[in-house]
């Protein structure tokens, strides 16, 4: 009897809990059976690995052959426990010394040919190995994306035989070390610049200032006015990521399958899902749950166009999200977490046709009409956006008037403004608690009484209430100013306006 012992790691949501290869050589009939709850993907593994094995010039023991991926109540799933499995299965058959085994950790897909395919989950997986001081040995397609964990042990190989040099010491993989070049993402790269909207000077105000303290924006008129135009640069405006946020995003990245730029990691991602899009595709889901729109858009930007459009059951699902951050996945055998810190902006018309309000009277929409389009968001998740902007059709002279600022120039100001809230409450104001709000929000006397006159004019819930308040902080500070001001607050409340006329 032959065994052999080969570390890996699963993908379990953010996780990559560390995965036992137990390989068992036995006398009797020739099989090979893999145990251990493996999916379709890792049941398939066997036939690409023998003929790997084979086409590597290696002997495939014509014996009965075990595999237990340990623990055995975690589902495994996909390719990346072709390559454990098969040093395996040549460790057990003393066709490679297992000696140095237990010192790394090995994941990869393999090839008919033995050459190594790219994997998805690397970057979670390079967290947890150099947490646990191990080396990860992973194929050499996936190396650019380990190598974003700082100091953390890698080697890469492009084949099986790579790998089998490698442990016979024949010929040694060199560590991976290479600095990944970091770019600054400045708007010229991360996205359009905010010069090209013309005219619009209240919504490119609403802009700067939800860039300024995090806050959702809900824009709203006719069509081909420049609400996606504007939405589209708000990533220009907003700082680059910390190291610590993008690694964070770049691991849901990692684990969704999805291509991570290396050399501009740290830009602010900007999704825009279609209105068909189901709640699985917004929140995630899956038997094996994966990230879904709103944790890709994690420290960036979630962008839905005519949200009325969207079905009222979906938007309903990022009521959660929009408080808390995080979403829970939750299926009858386990719970995945998900980070969920992302920044709503929304777009819609203001009734079916569009042009509600407009002089051309081209709109012929009735009460009936318009009363089921706009119930289509309900007020719970009207409470959570903090401000609602009419963005007007322009004119002629308007549409041919000279640029705005450029992204650069509001990028500066807003992180001026952001140091400034960072500085004083170590986090942003649009993630003020309860107490913080006391704190730093508070009114004079008479801005007080605006304030209460404002809310029972208006009818508007406490969580709006506390909305204004850090929207008016926010505005405070644009201004460096000390307290919240008279005119701060004004401005806060008429962004808040359009509450009761839904």
């Amino acid at each position: 009897m032959s065994l052999a012992i080969v570390h890996s790691r699963a993908c379990v949501g953010m996780q990559a809990p560390p995965v036992t290869v137990e390989v068992h050589l036995s006398n009797g009939l020739p099989s090979l059976s893999i145990v251990g709850l493996p999916e379709t993907a890792v049941k398939e593994s066997k036939d690409r690995v023998r003929s790997a094995i084979l086409n590597s010039q290696f002997d495939f023991p014509a014996r009965r052959i075990t595999i237990n991926l340990a623990p055995a109540d975690l589902p495994k799933e996909g390719g990346r426990f072709d390559l454990p499995i098969a040093l395996g299965i040549l460790a057990a058959s003393k066709q490679l010394p297992d000696n140095e085994l237990p010192q790394y950790e090995f994941a990869g897909e393999l090839a008919l040919s033995g050459e190594l395919r790219a994997i998805q989950g690397v970057l979670p997986m390079t967290l947890q190995t150099h947490s646990a001081q191990r080396t990860l040995v992973i194929p050499d397609k996936n190396i650019a994306e380990a190598l974003l964990v700082k100091d953390a042990r890698v080697l890469a190989g492009e084949h099986l035989l790579t790998i089998t040099a490698h442990l016979t010491g024949t010929r040694r993989l060199q560590q991976e070390t290479e600095d990944i070049p970091i770019i600054p993402a400045s708007p010229e790269i991360t996205a359009p610049d905010l010069a090209d909207v013309r005219g619009q000077h209240h919504a490119r105000r609403a802009l700067e200032i939800a860039a300024a303290g995090g806050h959702n924006l809900l824009m709203l008129g006719p069509p081909g006015t420049g609400k996606s135009l504007l939405a589209s640069r708000l990533p220009g405006i907003l700082p680059e990521m910390s190291e610590a946020q993008a690694l964070e995003a770049a691991t849901i990245a990692s684990v969704s399958g999805k291509p991570i730029d290396t050399r501009h990691w740290r830009r602010r991602a900007f999704r825009a899902p279609h209105h068909t899009a189901s709640a699985a595709a917004l929140v995630g889901g899956g038997s094996n749950p994966r990230p879904g729109e709103i944790s890709l858009a994690h420290q960036g930007v979630l962008f839905l166009d005519e949200l009325p459009e969207f079905d009222r059951r979906v938007l309903e699902v990022l009521r959660e999200p929009l408080e808390s951050g995080r979403i829970m996945i939750s299926r009858a055998a386990r719970q995945t977490e998900f980070p969920a810190q992302f920044q709503l902006i929304a777009a819609m018309n203001p009734c079916p046709c569009g042009y509600l309000g407009d002089p051309s009277g081209r709109c012929h929409c009735n009460i009936d009409q318009l009363d089921r389009y706009r119930r289509k968001i309900s007020g719970p998740l009207l409470d959570r956006i903090d401000m609602h902007v009419d963005v007007p059709r322009l004119s002629y002279d308007e549409m041919r008037g000279p640029q705005g600022e450029t992204s650069r120039q509001v990028r500066e100001r807003v992180i001026g403004t952001r140091n400034i809230q960072l500085q004083r409450n170590n986090m942003l104001n649009s993630e003020l608690t309860h107490q913080q709000i006391d704190d730093v929000c508070a009114l004079n006397k008479q801005d007080q009484l605006l304030l209460q006159q404002a809310i029972e004019k208006l009818q508007l819930s406490a969580r709006a209430y506390h909305r204004i308040l850090k929207l008016a902080r926010t505005i405070a500070d644009m201004d460096t100013s000390e307290g919240i001001n008279t005119k701060h607050l004004t401005e806060a409340i008429h962004y808040r306006k359009l509450d009761r006329s839904f």
